[in-house]
């Protein structure tokens, strides 16, 4: 197989020291009468909803709410149906009575779950139905507490608790969303950008895939090479429109609808014929499109055919000299046209190497005004890196990772587009080595 280069805010604090001026009359008249608590001000308001008929018992947890939750604000609500309509207001727990004029037990808790799964639950218990408590943690419950035993700070360290574990669940299950997010990712990553499939005695190829910075998304850009029976060897790079999974689940589509194409001998422009129905079909708005540029390189005869469809034009490095493998075809995007594009054919040079790339690495800004990097400015990146390390092509993947770091340097920040690149070249005497 061919070589493949893949790469809090601080709060004052009373110290036990401090005295008050005795002369000073305002600091006396400012001092907390002995045995009073001092004012608590670093704990963050609660917003709590008691649901409990009684009165009497309701007063009960207010009285020791207040004094276990100085700042925690309390609603209260007589029914269960008051308390759901209530649910829509910004919560940090809910104290849950297990029986209500019109719910108890666990249709009580079943309805508030369902009403607020995100919401921290405290279900009330009188005491001859500790039972019941316990079946309330069981069914989503944070935590049960009975009657008549909520003193001593029972109920606010209960609160603060429930409301801690949740914040950790929460956080635990944003964690395995984000991991399985970047799995998802790391799936289409690897159908954008596969190995290529090209024999080591054949040409050598080095590749870069990086998905954009600047959307946190993975696009539609992607890269593919593989060798035909005859011998010859055949490339593209395309571009979908757009960030995001829907883009990159067409654009792995395309590529491996190309890969199977390209292996059956198909003719690069009925290729692209039946790339566009492919398209056509997995495109989820009217208007998306999307660029490519196949190459087909027959290395007996030493001659390039290329196929453009709205993308930048392939670049060719022969000797010290970089210049476009062919102009700029103007024809059009798959998608937007009328199906049709040309083959044109180049003859190579004996040391030949052909870099393929989507605009990601051109789109960049040259400082903070509105220039680009374009075409002509990385022609000019590669062009000094070939003129300053005679031995580049031992180390392709070197002159990759340089154009996209010199790229985001002149850009002044990370490249905010996808980059997909491909070089390939023909069979080097010392052979490339791992970059």
């Amino acid at each position: 197989m061919a070589y493949v280069d893949e790469g809090a805010q601080e709060g004052g604090v009373a110290r036990a020291g401090d005295t008050a001026d005795e002369g000073d009359p305002a600091a006396v008249a400012g001092a907390p009468a002995e045995g009073a608590k001092p004012p608590i001000t670093d704990q963050p308001a609660i917003e709590l909803l008691l649901v409990e008929d009684d009165d009497g018992d309701a007063v009960l947890v207010e009285d020791q709410l207040a004094e276990d939750l100085p700042r925690a604000h309390v609603t209260r609500s007589r029914n269960l149906a008051e308390a759901i309509a209530g649910l829509d207001s910004p919560l940090d727990c809910v104290l849950l009575d297990l029986r209500l004029p019109d719910a108890a037990g666990m249709d009580a808790v079943g309805r508030v779950r369902s009403q607020a799964p995100s919401v921290p639950l405290i279900v009330l218990t009188g005491l001859d139905n500790e039972a019941a408590g316990v079946a309330a943690v069981a069914a989503g419950a944070q935590d049960y507490l009975v009657k008549g035993k909520v003193g001593g700070g029972v109920l606010g360290r209960s609160i603060r608790y429930a409301i801690g574990r949740h914040q950790t669940e929460e956080a635990e299950r944003q964690l395995l969303l984000v991991q399985a997010r970047a799995q998802e990712l790391a799936r289409l990553e690897r159908g954008l950008a596969p190995r290529p499939l090209i024999q080591r005695d054949s040409a050598w190829v080095a590749s870069r895939y990086r998905a954009g910075r600047g959307s946190a998304l993975l696009g539609g850009d992607f890269y593919d090479a593989v060798q035909v029976p005859d011998g010859s060897l055949r490339l593209v790079v395309g571009d979908v429109c757009g960030h995001g999974a829907d883009e990159a689940a067409i654009g792995v589509s395309l590529r491996s609808s190309w890969r199977a194409l390209a292996l059956a001998g198909t003719q690069p422009a009925a290729i692209m014929g039946t790339l566009e129905r492919v398209f056509e079909h997995e495109r989820h708005v009217p208007s998306l499109f999307a660029t490519l540029c196949m190459l087909e390189i027959d290395t007996r005869a030493g001659v390039a055919t290329v196929v453009q469809a709205g993308h930048p034009p392939p670049l060719q490095i022969t000797g010290g000299a970089v210049a476009p493998l062919l102009p700029a075809s103007g024809e059009h995007p798959i998608g937007l046209g009328d199906g049709r594009w040309s083959e044109r054919s180049v003859a190579l040079a004996a040391d030949w190497a052909i870099l393929l790339y989507t605009d990601g690495i051109i789109e960049g800004r040259i400082g903070d005004g509105p220039e680009r990097l374009g075409e002509e400015g990385l022609l000019g990146l590669v062009d000094r890196h070939i003129a300053e390390r005679a031995d580049w092509r031992g180390r392709p993947g070197a002159l990759l990772d340089e154009l996209i770091s010199h790229a985001e340097r002149l850009n002044g920040r990370p490249l905010i587009d996808d980059i997909a690149m491909l070089l390939v070249g023909a069979p080097y005497s010392a052979g490339p080595v791992p970059a």
